[in-house]
C-alpha cells in the first residue's frame, strides 16, 4: 500500500515538476544590455521622461513580462512597439523584465486641484456603482501586488495612467482577462474621474 502511494504521489508530482523547469528564469545583468533600446522610450533606467511613454523601472516581473508577451503575441496593441519585440526569445523578455523590474522607481508630483477628488477614488472607490478601491490590487502606495502580477501604479505618469483607463473604458484595450476587472472599473469613470485618479497616481509613492 505504502509502494502504491508513494509511486502514485510521484506520479502526480511529475507534471508539476516538468511545469516548474519550464518556468524562465530573468536574468537582471543579461537584460540590462538587452534593454539599451528600450531606454530611448522609457530610459535607460525605466524612469521615462516622456509622459506618454510609462515607466517600467520597480514595476513588477510578473506583470511586466505578462505585457511583454502579449505585445509581441498581437494581444495587445500599442502601435509604437510593433515589430520591436519580435527578435526577442522568451528568455529575453525574462532578462528584460527582471532588469526593469529590479531598478528604483521615480516619484512624480500630483497636481493639487484634483488631490482630494483622485484619492477618493483611489481609496473608497465608487461603492454605489459598485466599483472597488483601486487599493485592492494596487496597494494603499500603489507598489502593487508583484506575486499576483497587479502592476504598480504609483508615481506612474498621468498621461500614460489617463491613456490606459481611457482605453480600457472604450474596449480599445482587452488584455485584462476573462473577468474584465478594468474595463469594468473603468465603465464607471467619467473623464473628470479619470483625470483626478491620473493626476492623483502620479503623485503616489
Amino acid at each position: 500500500m505504502n509502494k502504491l502511494l508513494v509511486s502514485l504521489l510521484l506520479l502526480l508530482g511529475i507534471p508539476g515538476a516538468a511545469r516548474a523547469a519550464d518556468v524562465i528564469v530573468g536574468d537582471p545583468a543579461a537584460g540590462q544590455a538587452k534593454a539599451v533600446v528600450c531606454g530611448a522610450c522609457h530610459g535607460p533606467d525605466g524612469n521615462s521622461m516622456a509622459p506618454g511613454f510609462p515607466k517600467l523601472a520597480g514595476q513588477g516581473q510578473r506583470y511586466l513580462l505578462k505585457q511583454l508577451h502579449e505585445i509581441k503575441d498581437g494581444k495587445r496593441t500599442v502601435l509604437e512597439m510593433t515589430g520591436m519585440l519580435n527578435p526577442l526569445n522568451d528568455q529575453d523578455l525574462a532578462d528584460i523584465a527582471a532588469y526593469f523590474s529590479g531598478q528604483k522607481g521615480s516619484a512624480g508630483a500630483a497636481d493639487a486641484n484634483l488631490v482630494a477628488r483622485g484619492e477618493a477614488l483611489f481609496r473608497g472607490g465608487k461603492l454605489d456603482q459598485g466599483m472597488p478601491a483601486c487599493t485592492g490590487c494596487h496597494s494603499p502606495n500603489g507598489a502593487g501586488i508583484a506575486a499576483a502580477g497587479f502592476p504598480r501604479l504609483g508615481g506612474q505618469h498621468a498621461d500614460y495612467v489617463k491613456k490606459q483607463l481611457t482605453a480600457f473604458r472604450e474596449g480599445d484595450r482587452t488584455n485584462d482577462g476573462d473577468t474584465m476587472v478594468m474595463r469594468t472599473i473603468a465603465s464607471k469613470l467619467s473623464n473628470k474621474d479619470i483625470d483626478a485618479l491620473a493626476a492623483y497616481i502620479q503623485g503616489l509613492h
